[in-house]
């Protein structure tokens, strides 16, 4: 396939994450533009849409999807509705870089990978960032090269300021942990076999209802075993943290110490207050990776097979939060389309 100069791009979702996109393609990187922009709410598309040159607004993904103008897509709608629009992508031979969760739970998300399957050819690129976080990927590296012997422990913290209006016990799993969930596969090169959640007694700061925080424990088919401390309402700032325990050494990621001060008897830096702050530069790379990938007519990154997996891991720690105990991760043979 001969390099195409510039992607024309479908943004379906023009919420927080859609909108951030928008801004990403037209200022940020380079090789596309955003052509059409699909939200079942067509003002707030409309408001988008008015700070980009040529953009048609749509309420139909498959309209959009159907301009001649479009070549790739990118889904930032609520998870429910990401079936439909990458069902609707792969009948127009599209390529997309879909929003975690891949669909929110794994029979809708094996739907979507055997669809895909049928193609012969990936088509998805699933958008878990941290993947191009450069921290993480030094992380990734190191692991890679041995040196440090095989990974026995991952230690994982996850904070997040206050959870927004509307969550549930369930979401800090559905919508935060499958970060970790998907980095704990790529940083050990595992699958996750089964989930333990634990909770203590909920925070004073968690709104009345929400388990929070949790603590989760993953085993995995490498023999490695893995933490995550999820805390929502911690109230101080975003926090992401990462530490690899090897036969031969740690390794860490995520303190946040580029810059300390000292000043007036006191020291310290800042905390980011937000993910999209957090990882604005693993975003950048992500899309900027994918739009590359995509000219080229290469499909990279985090595959429909690993939404699928974390999918199914998902579901098996909200069976352990809601019923406690031991749950087994239930995944279907991974295809050699995914090997």
């Amino acid at each position: 396939m001969t390099e195409r100069a510039i992607l024309g791009v479908a943004v379906i979702g023009t919420g927080k994450m859609g909108a951030d996109h928008v801004r990403r393609i037209q200022e940020v990187i380079s090789g596309a533009r955003v052509t059409a922009l699909v939200d079942v709410d067509a003002e707030r598309a409309k408001s988008v849409a008015a700070r980009v040159d040529g953009c048609t607004v749509h309420t139909d993904p498959a309209a959009a999807m159907a301009s001649t103008d479009v070549d790739a897509v990118i889904v930032a709608s609520p998870g429910p509705a990401h079936e439909a629009a990458l069902l609707a992508a792969f009948e127009h031979d599209l390529p997309v870089l879909c929003e975690k969760p891949l669909t929110p739970d794994a029979a809708s998300a094996l739907r979507v990978l055997e669809a895909e399957q049928k193609l012969g050819r990936r088509r998805v690129q699933v958008g878990f960032m941290r993947r191009y976080d450069a921290e993480y990927m030094k992380l990734k590296s190191l692991l890679e090269t041995g040196q440090l012997g095989r990974p026995l422990m991952l230690h994982n913290r996850h904070r997040n300021v206050a959870s927004p209006p509307g969550w549930t016990s369930e979401m800090l799993i559905n919508d935060s942990v499958t970060h970790e969930m998907d980095v704990t596969r790529w940083l050990l090169g595992h699958e996750i076999t089964a989930v333990t959640v634990l909770a203590p007694t909920p925070s004073g700061n968690a709104p009345d209802g929400i388990r929070d925080p949790q603590f989760l424990l993953f085993e995995t088919d490498g023999g490695a075993i893995v933490d995550v401390e999820i805390y929502v309402n911690c109230g101080f700032g975003y926090q992401v943290q990462a530490e690899v325990v090897c036969e031969r050494g740690t390794a860490r990621v995520g303190d946040g110490h580029a810059m300390v001060t000292h000043a007036a008897g006191r020291w310290g830096g800042t905390i980011a207050q937000d993910y999209i702050e957090r990882f604005a530069d693993a975003y950048d790379r992500e899309v900027q990776t994918w739009v590359d990938a995509t000219r080229r007519g290469e499909v990279t990154g985090p595959s429909t097979w690993d939404g699928y997996a974390v999918a199914a891991v998902c579901e098996a720690a909200v069976q352990a939060l809601q019923e406690g105990g031991r749950v087994p991760v239930a995944l279907t043979e991974r295809p050699a389309l995914y090997a």
